[in-house]
């Protein structure tokens, strides 16, 4: 990190006023009711400094941090909570048009108006990820959602290093963390010790470094370069799962496998794992109308292939079980995503195992399959 630079803790308030001088609408993380959400930040001290969260299978804790030593303070030691940025985005209910009676016909008023610009502080490495992920599916040429384009075009983001890993946090075998590599404007990573509280940035983009001309700074020294890349290289040896290299293929193999019926007794098709997901993007369109017949608006909403509804077709649902419904959802999301769009749909979050109430574990489910396969011997054909 040759130009990385160093801005102390009480500087992160000029970052924030810089940000809102430029018309950014600044979302961070809050606290609110036991959780660790996104939201509205106009000041750093609405930062959740303290707090550590505790995440396994259908269990979520926040709590604070050790009395009496430097990371009391620590403004980034959770890891992820329920919300992800998508919901920026691709916001979770969205009104696409309305139609107003005007005499005999309708007036249509579509929602296309300046899209909101965004500055989203203490985006992580898995979350950079799913932005990408998320624009293979928006922003994606021909078939591109014009509302999309013009919030993900203006948001700013601001990254954070994770040095800490959760309970659930598998993104080191996704390849997509705990380090930010690229795709930010500004990326922080903290450092807290008996020298003080302090943030070292990275500059990705030039109009992150326009902003930071307005906070002041100083060159980061060798030892701190040193100790943030030893923070992040400890929380990718500390992750809490570990998905199977081979998770794409495995599951490809065993479409029939009974390890879906299995399953199928604990879902609960309670859709959590796709709401905190941060790259599902299945949505569902209604159309309303007043009582009187002069209003019709049409909205689309979020969405979930674990819904019965979703796959109906002409006749009825096409997946009417939980276990269809569940292996729709695992399978798309680690196998037919790469050949629809190149990539996992997986970025390692843990979210989905975290928020499942029955604590159904995505890495469990792929290894307890693959352990049933037979081992191929040298030789065989």
């Amino acid at each position: 990190m040759p130009d990385a630079l160093i801005i102390e803790r009480d500087r992160l308030e000029d970052l924030i006023s810089a940000l809102t001088a430029r018309g950014y609408q600044v979302m961070g993380p809050l606290l609110e009711r036991g959780a660790i959400v996104y939201g509205p930040i106009s000041e750093a001290t609405q930062l959740p400094a303290g707090y550590l969260d505790e995440q396994d299978g259908g269990h979520y804790r926040l709590r604070p941090s050790a009395e009496g030593t430097p990371l009391d303070h620590a403004l980034f030691r959770y890891v992820v909570g329920p919300h992800s940025w998508k919901r920026f985005l691709f916001p979770p209910r969205q009104r696409l048009w309305r139609a107003m009676r005007d005499g005999m016909g309708f007036t249509l008023e579509s929602e296309h108006g300046d899209p909101p610009r965004y500055a989203l502080l203490g985006v992580r490495a898995c979350e950079l990820a799913a932005l990408v992920v998320q624009d293979r599916v928006f922003d994606n040429g021909a078939f591109a959602d014009s509302g999309y384009q013009g919030r993900r075009k203006g948001a700013f983001l601001v990254a954070v290093n994770c040095t800490r890993a959760g309970g659930t946090c598998f993104c080191a075998s996704m390849e997509t963390g705990p380090a930010v590599r690229d795709g930010f404007d500004l990326a922080l990573t903290e450092l807290l010790d008996e020298s003080g509280h302090r943030f070292l940035v990275q500059v990705g983009s030039e109009r992150g470094a326009q902003v930071l001309q307005g906070v002041p700074r100083r060159p980061a020294r060798a030892d701190e370069i040193a100790a943030a890349q030893a923070l992040v290289e400890a929380a990718a040896t500390a992750m809490g799962r570990h998905m199977h290299p081979e998770a794409a293929a495995i599951l490809r193999r065993n479409q029939e496998h009974p390890r879906w019926e299995e399953v199928a007794g604990r879902c609960l098709s309670c859709t959590n794992c796709t709401l905190v997901c941060p790259t599902c993007f299945c949505a569902t369109v209604e159309d309303q109308t007043s009582l009187d017949g002069s209003l019709a608006e049409r909205w689309r909403q979020w969405d979930s292939c674990f819904t019965t509804d979703f796959s109906y077709l002409h006749g009825g649902p096409i997946r009417r079980t939980s276990a269809a419904r569940y292996r729709q959802w695992i399978s798309h999301k680690l196998t037919w995503w790469h050949d629809q769009f190149g990539t996992s749909g997986c970025v390692g979050c843990g979210r989905c195992i975290t928020w499942c109430p029955a604590g159904i574990d995505i890495t469990e489910e792929v290894a307890a399959i693959q352990a049933t396969e037979q081992p191929t011997l040298a030789g065989d054909p």
